[in-house]
């Protein structure tokens, strides 16, 4: 039998007749909003001119609709609800920053907000469901409808970051045995068809996947041939507890605009799209930059949370790096006499460590990304340590050379000039290796290494760095 499953979503109300602003005057030229315009919303919202402001953005795409929700304060932001509430867009709710997403659930209320809940599609509702504190979240689904409530519910059951979390369950599926012309007659009668879909799934009696066809073949294909005859014999077959970050490696290796999910009998039970797939490479590589600067996933909305909740949550990495720091200053101390014999040292040991930080960090970006694309991996892991290796020594050889010589020029004395030059050749290569080694040991051990290499790497880098530089300066010089 076919099956379609759609979420009820009412169509798009027609334009209003009356003049407004066109929604390009609305965006700049790199498609983002436009100062001006925002404005003008906030200026007819504090001048209580709620029909103003509903006129001014009720053409925005419901992305750019978010993006104007995060621009305007707090009030501004319940006032424009208030303005748009009757024409509130779901679709807007999956783009907000959670915080915000907060302050419109509250603006709309539980009402309101669960109307524009079953509006959307199930994975966008599932995951709006999903970033709710639980008592908010069971008072939402109190007041949806209960086929609706039962899909958000079940998708609520999979693990946060598994396939059967992200996946959609509006999906287009037809027996094996059908023709084109079947195809077509069903899809141009069917009332619940998905709003967006790129393929139909042809399946066997028990609702197993048999193979994808690609929308276009159907359209282009003779009506009376078989729909078996279209399939991809190579799909790709996902089941629900997949790791979304497998998902997303699966999607760019083979350039999938859809694939099916199936549960544990391997039945049939949604579909992941593309449109997903991008959400999930940017959310992820966000984390990942934000982990690399020591900043939680819980302050990854730093820009709308509370002072004081920011602050606790760059508390610990914080203090990590404050003991990382007295390890530095340790070995600095070991050499306060010399210190104090020769001043220079204490103008230029800070460049040695800096330096050596510096590459470091470049070496830990480049394989941090390569670990997450699966680029590096124990296979090629070798050749890519000797390659920085390498690097290092060609950096290490040129920046020593140039901070010799204008160390040297600088304090008059050759030998403090050789001295840093050996100190800045040993760093930047210590700092090469340590850049690719201290992630790869931390991926082995199964530890993100986005979110603690940094503080590894610092460490070492400060550590040889000083040591290196005063040791060698203590034992020529002095």
């Amino acid at each position: 039998m076919p099956s379609v499953a759609s979420a009820e979503t009412p169509s798009s109300s027609p334009p209003h007749a009356r003049a407004r602003r066109p929604v390009r005057d609305a965006l700049d030229e790199g498609f983002e909003l436009d100062p001006a315009f925002i404005e003008d919303v906030q200026a007819a919202l504090r001048a209580n001119d709620h029909e103003q402001a509903r006129l001014l953005v009720e053409d925005l795409h419901y992305a750019d609709m978010a993006d104007l929700l995060e621009r305007l304060d707090s009030e501004d932001r319940r006032l424009l609800i208030e303005a748009i509430r009757d024409d509130f867009q779901a679709d807007v709710l999956p783009e907000l920053d959670a915080e915000v997403r907060y302050e419109v659930m509250d603006a709309l209320g539980f009402e309101d907000f669960a109307v524009a809940l079953t509006e959307l599609d199930s994975d966008d509702a599932v995951y709006v469901a999903g970033k709710l504190d639980p008592e908010e979240r069971a008072k939402i689904l109190e007041r949806t409808p209960p086929d609706k409530r039962e899909f958000i519910e079940q998708g609520l059951a999979y693990a946060e970051d598994s396939a059967g979390r992200l996946m959609q369950r509006e999906l287009v599926a037809v027996p094996y045995y059908w023709t084109v012309g079947e195809t077509i007659d069903f899809l141009r009668s069917t009332r619940n068809i998905p709003d967006k879909f790129y393929v139909v799934f042809v399946v066997d009696a028990r609702h197993r996947p048999q193979g994808v066809v690609e929308l276009h073949r159907v359209l282009t294909s003779k009506r009376p041939i078989r729909m078996q005859d279209l399939i991809n014999p190579d799909m790709d077959i996902i089941p629900t507890d997949m790791d979304r970050e497998e998902v997303a490696f699966l999607f760019r290796q083979r350039d999938l605009a859809a694939a099916p999910v199936v549960d544990k009998s391997g039945r049939l039970i949604g579909q992941i799209t593309i449109d997903d797939i991008v959400d999930v490479i940017d959310e992820e590589a966000g984390a990942d930059i934000l982990k690399m600067a020591g900043v939680s996933e819980v302050d990854q909305s730093s820009l709308y949370t509370a002072v004081i909740a920011t602050a606790q949550s760059r508390f610990t990495w914080l203090a990590l790096n404050l003991i990382t720091a007295f390890m530095a200053s340790y070995v600095v101390g070991m050499f306060t006499a010399s210190i104090e014999k020769l001043a220079a040292l204490a103008v230029l040991m800070p460049i040695v460590a800096g330096m050596g930080g510096n590459a470091g960090t470049q070496t830990l970006a480049t394989v941090v990304r390569a670990l997450a694309t699966r680029e590096l991996d124990s296979s090629n892991a070798l050749r890519v340590v000797g390659k920085e290796l390498f690097v290092g020594l060609i950096n290490g050889v040129l920046f020593a050379a140039l901070v010799g010589a204008v160390a040297s020029f600088w304090f008059s004395d050759v030998l403090l000039g050789v001295v840093i030059a050996a100190a800045m050749l040993t760093n930047l290569t210590v700092a090469g290796l340590a850049g690719i080694l201290i992630p790869l040991a931390l991926d082995k051990a199964g530890t993100d290494p986005a979110s603690s290499a940094g503080v590894f790497l610092t460490t070492v880098t400060d550590i040889v760095g000083f040591f290196t530089f005063l040791g060698l300066a203590t034992w020529v010089l002095l």
